[in-house]
């Protein structure tokens, strides 16, 4: 199946809105305190924040934001949120499962988020960054070595003080 096949079937949207369906239907024990409120508030903007700089910096740089045909992406976008993440829309969407669980205070509730992940990384990603291999060639290569695919603390580089 080629990379376009593969990611014909469902948006990553998509997932999230099962992740958080998933979520829902998980057992509900504890009620949402202000503590956990306010840490699904804080996780929940800093995600749509994300979420919103990474299709920014697609749109500034005039290449295709649909998931579902990375082959058409005319520009490797790989300044703003992407110096830390390769993925940071997918990064945002499963901090906005990360903050369903923290409202709802339910330790199961991050098993979707988990899922997303894998889902996003085995369906999704992985299908991509074959098409990115094949448009931008050895820039890809250079990115790849040197952005981690999700997070890491390399992600965030300290900055030494200057003199």
């Amino acid at each position: 199946m080629s990379s376009a096949g593969e990611l014909r079937r469902v948006p990553p949207l998509g997932w999230m809105a099962v992740g958080l369906v998933v979520q829902r239907l998980l057992p509900d024990r504890h009620r949402p305190s202000r503590t956990s409120l306010g840490l699904a508030v804080a996780v929940l903007s800093a995600s749509l924040g994300l979420l919103g700089w990474a299709v920014t910096a697609f749109r500034r740089r005039q290449t295709t934001v649909d998931p579902l045909s990375p082959e058409r992406a005319s520009q490797l976008v790989s300044d703003g949120p992407f110096r830390a993440t390769r993925n940071p829309m997918y990064v945002a969407m499963a901090g906005v499962l990360v903050a369903s669980a923290l409202a709802r205070r339910s330790t199961l509730g991050f098993l979707p988020a988990a899922g997303f992940a894998l889902r996003m990384t085995k369906a999704q990603i992985e299908a991509e960054e074959r098409a990115m291999a094949d448009n931008f060639g050895a820039e890809w290569d250079r990115y790849v070595a040197t952005t981690p695919r999700w997070l890491s603390l390399r992600s965030f580089p300290s900055r030494k003080p200057t003199a």
